[in-house]
């Protein structure tokens, strides 16, 4: 989100610049060769050479793979909202062109909502990057008509063009500070919702999408935003957003959650792009408006996607937002609203600032809930971390918003205790448990080290190689959890991607691979594809067993290994453990493939089933998957 909202940004600054400063030729001619240029990109297709080793800053990695790959063709798309409307005012003296950018808007969420429902459920990524690249040639093309015809256009201005105002800087100032806000909340209440409510697969297409729909209606021109409705919808919607974590998600039923959720988010949104519509300049000024509109949605995507995850240690970004907010509008309205007298303005100033102090209040209150009796909280690129203690119950918690990563008992008896998805009677316990019956040492493979709590199955001699991208985990791991260094077992510590590690080893020989990196939505798809299955049997013995914890509310994984282990020729059963109150152990399905013949008949699994191949599921590679076909 933050390199299209970079780039969005520079394509604004180099349409106000091109628009000011060069006469029509020269701007025509400037674009022709920039649309040229842009074509050297074509097909959009990542080179090897970025291809990660799997330790890197991902912050930095994301940001530079898609500068080189996308970089300037999404910037020549940028420069075409403004530039665009620019030439169309000067051709059009007097016409509107600001409706124009509700419909550029309304293109991309067709766009939005049609990729994971249409394209990327029946288009392999290479397809899908030839037939974009065929249609970027319709645009460039398109767009090359639209200069050329622009290079003889006289520039003309009528008479209440010319004795327009310009924006004052205080204008400028405000424009950034509105956009900004419904950025930094649409994100930030993205993460809100996965972590808290619910982590349902492609959620994040929710807000996005009434982002974008609430610049389409106040764009539009018929007078969608009306204050008289919609700020007495803000006061009622900025509460419900600072309220709801207070409150507590389990009040209401998850949907019920999410819809009053994301209603308050869209009334910002509403509120806050509509104050920006109803100061829209002459369009003479148009490309300056534009760009403060990307400047503060940029300031929003740098806020949230780099200065809070390596300054903050919790999520505090969407109480920031929501503060932000309220000022923003509050300054917006109360300076363009005149006040019949002094008295009306200090009342109302009055109730302004104890509303936004009540809203600072609730919201404090919550984050110091959050970290009552939480023994460390960090937070990095991956998310927020919390370990805390339950005196009363004995026990020691990791979780990251509502998933809990890991769980491990205090008395000193039980320590070494499994718990959680990993207890004895849970899939990858009786896979590990038949290995160790039937040899003195085994070596183990785990994809996912959460806080080590497989390691409590480790005897002297048996060997277990933990593989986890999260620095911040192995450091609470080794710190606030003792798996690890209770073990009789020798362990061993790969940090980074462990699809891309285990590409660059050598054969391991595990007895077990166990691969526990699915929880919630954040399914990592690159470790369930034909390619990825394949590393995985090259590391296992012949008769090892992989084991892969797919759990999950919403997503039905049984097609997906499946339809893998039937290409490796591997057997496959799925043991679930169903959750029993006053017990140790969570609900869990783990499925556990092997290519030895003989493994289920003697291994005598506990509610363990087979799974029946199913019919017209495209198998995943690197280069196709779809979370629409395995959603239940």
């Amino acid at each position: 989100m933050l390199f299209f909202q970079a780039i969005l940004l520079l394509g604004y600054v180099y349409s106000h610049w091109i628009v000011k400063a060069l006469k029509p030729y020269q701007q025509s001619l400037l674009h022709l060769l920039l649309l040229a240029l842009s074509l050297i990109f074509l097909p959009v297709s990542p080179s090897e050479v970025w291809k990660p080793t799997g330790a890197e800053n991902p912050t930095y990695q994301i940001l530079g793979l898609l500068l080189v790959s996308i970089g300037l063709p999404y910037f020549v798309l940028s420069t075409t909202g403004p530039l665009i409307q620019a030439w169309f005012a000067r051709e059009k003296v007097g016409g509107v062109p600001y409706r124009l950018f509700a419909l550029s808007n309304f293109g991309s969420m067709i766009a939005l909502l049609a990729y994971p429902t249409v394209f990327e459920p029946t288009l392999p990524a290479r397809t899908q990057s030839y037939a974009w690249s065929s249609l970027f040639l319709v645009f460039i093309a398109s767009c090359a008509y639209l200069a050329w015809r622009n290079r003889h256009s006289t520039i003309q201005t009528k008479n209440e063009e010319a004795s327009a105002m310009p924006p004052k800087h205080s204008d400028l100032i405000t424009w950034v500070v509105l956009a900004a806000c419904p950025s930094i909340l649409m994100v930030a209440d993205t993460s809100f919702l996965t972590e808290n409510i619910a982590p349902i697969p492609l959620i994040w297409v929710a807000p996005l999408a009434l982002y974008l729909l609430s610049f389409i209606f106040c764009f539009e021109g018929s007078g969608w935003y009306q204050r008289k409705t919609f700020l007495p919808l803000l006061v009622l919607s900025l509460f419900v957003l600072a309220y709801l974590p207070t409150l507590g998600m389990n009040e209401f039923p998850t949907f019920v959650s999410m819809g009053i959720n994301l209603l308050a988010f869209f009334v910002v949104c509403m509120v806050c792009h509509g104050e920006i519509a109803l100061q829209q300049p002459n369009s003479r000024y148009l490309t300056i408006y534009y760009l403060m509109l990307a400047l503060g949605g940029f300031f929003g995507g740098l806020f949230v996607g780099v200065i809070a995850p390596y300054s903050f240690n919790g999520n505090y970004e969407l109480s920031i937002g929501i503060l932000l907010a309220g000022i923003a509008v509050s300054i917006s309205v109360f300076t363009k609203i005149p006040m019949r007298n002094r008295f009306t303005q200090i009342i109302s100033a009055l109730c302004i600032f104890a509303y936004l102090i009540a809203l600072g209040t609730i919201r404090i209150h919550d984050h110091l809930a959050e970290i009552n009796g939480a023994e460390l909280s960090v937070r990095n690129f991956y998310g927020t971390l919390r370990v805390s203690l339950n005196e009363k119950n004995g026990y020691r918690t990791m979780r990251h918003g509502q998933i809990i990563h890991g769980r491990q008992f205090t008395a000193p008896h039980q320590l070494l205790e499994p718990t959680t998805y990993y207890i004895h009677d849970s899939g990858v316990g009786q896979a590990l448990l038949n290995k160790q019956s039937h040899a003195s040492s085994i070596k183990v493979g785990i994809v996912g080290l959460g806080v080590g709590t497989l390691a409590a199955y480790g005897r002297a001699h048996d060997t277990f190689r933990f593989y986890e991208i999260n620095p911040q985990v192995i450091e609470i791991a080794n710190t606030n959890f003792s798996f690890l260094s209770k073990t009789s077992a020798h362990t061993e510590m790969v940090l980074g991607d462990a699809r891309l590690k285990l590409e660059h080893e050598p054969n391991q020989d595990y007895d077990v691979l166990v691969v526990d990196a699915f929880s919630g939505d954040s399914v990592p798809i690159h470790l369930l594809t034909h390619e990825a299955f394949a590393e995985y049997f090259r590391h296992l013995k012949p008769n090892g067993i992989l084991a892969l914890h797919i759990t999950n509310r919403f997503l039905d994984l049984r097609p997906v290994v499946k339809t893998a282990a039937d290409e490796y020729g591997a057997q496959i059963r799925l043991v679930k453990y169903a959750e029993i109150e006053g017990k140790v152990g969570f609900r869990s399905h783990w499925a556990l493939l092997t290519r030895d013949k003989n493994f289920f008949d003697e291994a005598h699994l506990v509610k363990a089933e087979t799974l029946e191949t199913p019919l017209h599921f495209r198998p995943w590679t690197d280069d196709y998957s779809s979370l629409i076909s395995i959603m239940y």
